[in-house]
């Protein structure tokens, strides 16, 4: 950051950062995992507070909410998976409404191809990997939202390469959750890739969204110290 550094311009993102690497490498240490539940959510959790700090507008307090709810997510798939995946079914389903409220007018031949690709191959990959089929049917539920939102975010307005590339990677992430019901069973691979692909998704999302509508709408930025 210029002239400033990180931490007095953006304490927020310093302090979610801070919890999100502090979370990684202590969850492998002699504390108790029940200790780091509250660690774990404060990671996404400072990013919906960011978002409430930084811009006024209904999107950037919207989008707060979404993270809100994956930060409770984040929490409760600690204790219960599935109150854990219907929190995330709910970022979802914020995140989106994010989007859809700032759809680009146009989009080229190939990006309307993305988009369809993603609405149609992420439900049929949650479909697909879990070796239990009793699970199939939820997961390819649970990834119809979290496709949706992917291309959702690929079809708006806001930064491609920051928003649109942090929803694929929220998709990388669940789907290395959903190999970890079938073909990834058992290794060590879900848990060491997806919780910083998660995070850096997150953090592509939040920051990409609040710098667009900081630069759309400059009145209602908030204190730029936050």
């Amino acid at each position: 950051m210029p002239r400033r550094a990180l931490s007095q311009k953006r304490p927020l993102l310093l302090a979610s950062i801070a919890a999100a690497l502090a979370f990684y490498y202590l969850r492998v240490g002699p504390l108790p995992e029940l200790y780091l539940i509250p660690l774990k959510g404060s990671a996404v959790g400072l990013l919906a507070l960011y978002c409430f700090a930084r811009h006024s507008s209904p999107d950037a307090r919207l989008l707060g909410w979404a993270l809100g709810a994956a930060a409770l997510g984040d929490m409760a798939i600690e204790v219960d998976r599935t109150i854990g995946a219907t929190l995330f079914f709910l970022y979802h389903v914020l995140a989106l409404g994010v989007y859809l409220r700032n759809r680009r007018p146009r989009l080229a031949k190939v990006q309307s191809w993305v988009v369809g690709l993603t609405l149609i191959l992420v439900p049929l990959i949650g479909w697909l990997l879990p070796y239990d089929r009793d699970q199939a049917l939820e997961t390819a539920l649970y990834a119809l939202a979290l496709g949706a939102m992917a291309a959702g975010a690929w079809a708006s307005s806001f930064p491609r390469y920051r928003v649109g590339a942090g929803a694929m990677l929220f998709v990388l992430a669940d789907v290395l959750l959903f190999a970890e019901m079938g073909p990834l069973g058992g290794t060590q691979w879900p848990g060491i890739l997806v919780w910083p692909i998660y995070y850096l998704a997150q953090l592509l999302v939040c920051t990409g969204v609040i710098q667009t509508l900081g630069k759309r709408d400059p009145e209602l930025r908030l204190v730029s110290s936050r």
